[in-house]
């Protein structure tokens, strides 16, 4: 709070084990320079209860200072413009936060940890984000600082602040801590990692909930225009498919826009800004979920109805098959990096070569593969859960899993009759790419043909970037973080091609 005479910064609250502290009343008061005047903490700390009162003059910093009944007071010398942090509650990181944001990189701030003694800070490189809550988009600011007591070795934090040096969140990764503030730590926050020009946040009606997504949209719109819906994989996936940093729907969305495509991506049931409940969901929720998301965008009047495409990625294809299956306003169908074989069959391909790159014995691989078929037999079946170690039911037992390992593409391809385009890296170690071969087959073999294309990328993995193993431990190390270009263009081309017969 600012008033005439300067800064006041106040808070209470409650930090669980292993910290257990609970601040009762915390005020810390700077001068309107933001030199330190003075702070009062009322708190109690792994049973200890404690009382602190510092007054900052003429350079000095004089604390008087009760721990479970125990008195002490300390004096010592710190800078004119230090900040009070008393050591380890948060809100006073409100005055580092509000510091930090016109710290230029290299800029060492002294920081008195009340009543221990100085510690110097310097200011490491910012970064920005963006975050976008229920109520607003915040501009973040992320600083990398550097903490060096008098002695000791030096502790790396983040700090985030927002447009006008708010206090958003403290990152101490060395003591794996994080204290953020209460509306980005909130399940309706979500980062927003790549943007376009013109994008349009919207709501797509579903099944009592609405799931919240963007529309990237060419430059030049015509009256009606071609549109695609991506639908992403497994997991909490939001709308940009966030996957190690790499934004894959947010880069596939520009390069579709770009190519003339309105696209729309959403944020899965029950993440990001999206309604619903994720713990009960099976794929057929899913494919509901998507099948929204056609009806709005067939329902928009800038949109032409006969030229709607679904992209489905990994998970996101067997979505989409089973939509495309049922949904004729779906007109064109991409499967990309999707499952050719029984969720079962990848389920046990996928375990076995995870295990062929471990050091475990031939004899460790066969055990664990053996509980592997253990647990899909119990989870299909309902029976045998008391072979099956409590940790791993609870992992396993869940409807999405259930209808994952009984999802068999063979199904729903023969009731899909939409031109289609499957493509996949070489390098894809997750979803191996004899898949697409096999999509490919059960395409040709439908009773009623439409156009089938089956195209492979060399160099590219599941994620859909340029990689060397292809292999999941080499994810978080790429030095390409960008949607291969080549697959990407020859999805905007296939589409063209196909939309282009279809007028």
């Amino acid at each position: 709070m600012q008033d005439a005479d300067g800064w006041t910064i106040s808070g209470s609250g409650r930090i669980g084990p292993p910290l257990d502290i609970a601040a009762r009343r915390l005020e810390v008061k700077y001068d309107a320079a933001w030199k330190p005047r003075s702070l009062v903490l009322e708190a109690t700390a792994r049973d200890q209860t404690t009382t602190l009162r510092t007054t900052v003059t003429d350079g000095a910093a004089r604390s008087e200072f009760t721990t479970n009944g125990t008195p002490g007071e300390k004096t010592d010398a710190i800078a004119a413009d230090a900040l009070l942090l008393p050591n380890p509650f948060f809100a006073p990181y409100e005055a580092f936060s509000a510091r930090l944001r016109t710290a230029a990189a290299g800029t060492t701030l002294q920081l008195y940890t009340v009543p221990q003694g100085t510690v110097t800070a310097t200011v490491g490189e910012s970064t920005p984000e963006r975050i976008q809550t229920t109520s607003r988009l915040i501009e973040v600011r992320r600083t990398k600082v550097r903490l060096q007591p008098p002695v000791g070795p030096a502790l790396d934090v983040e700090i985030w602040g927002d447009e006008a040096g708010r206090l958003l969140r403290v990152s101490v990764p060395a003591q794996t801590l994080d204290v953020v503030r209460e509306d980005i730590a909130a399940v309706s926050a979500r980062r927003v990692t790549i943007t376009r020009a013109g994008d349009e946040a919207v709501r797509v009606p579903a099944n009592g909930f609405s799931l919240a997504g963007t529309l990237s949209k060419p430059t030049g719109t015509t009256p009606k225009m071609p549109a695609v819906i991506l639908v992403g994989g497994s997991g909490p996936t939001d709308r940009d498919e966030n996957a190690f940093g790499i934004p894959i729907f947010g880069q596939l969305a520009n390069t579709l826009a770009d190519g003339g495509f309105l696209v729309l991506r959403y944020d899965k049931r029950g993440v990001g800004q999206s309604g619903g409940r994720p713990e009960s969901a099976t794929l057929a929720d899913y494919a509901d979920d998507l099948r929204a998301a056609v009806k709005f965008m067939t329902d928009r009047k800038d949109v032409d109805r006969k030229r709607v495409a679904v992209l489905g990625h990994s998970e996101g294809g067997a979505v989409a098959m089973m939509s495309a299956a049922r949904d004729k306003r779906i007109r064109a169908l991409v499967l990309v990096a999707a499952m050719g074989t029984t969720g079962a069959e990848l389920n046990m391909a996928q375990v076995s070569h995870a295990l062929s790159r471990s050091n475990r014995t031939d004899e460790e691989k066969q055990a664990t593969l053996d509980l592997q078929k253990r647990i899909q037999a119990a989870v299909v079946s309902g029976q045998g859960w008391d072979t099956i170690p409590p940790g791993l039911r609870r992992q396993a037992d869940v409807p999405w899993f259930n209808s994952f390992l009984a999802f068999d593409p063979a199904r729903p391809m023969n009731d899909i009759r939409q031109p289609l385009l499957i493509i996949q890296g070489e390098l894809d170690r997750q979803v191996a790419p004899i898949n697409a071969d096999r999509l490919g087959a059960l395409a040709k073999a439908r009773t009623r043909q439409s156009v089938v294309e089956v195209i492979k990328v060399p160099g590219v993995n599941h994620l859909l970037v340029p990689a060397t193993t292809g292999e999941v431990d080499e994810y978080g190390t790429l030095p390409d973080r960008t949607v291969s270009p080549v697959l990407s263009s020859a999805v905007v081309e296939w589409l063209r091609k196909t939309f282009q017969a279809m007028k």
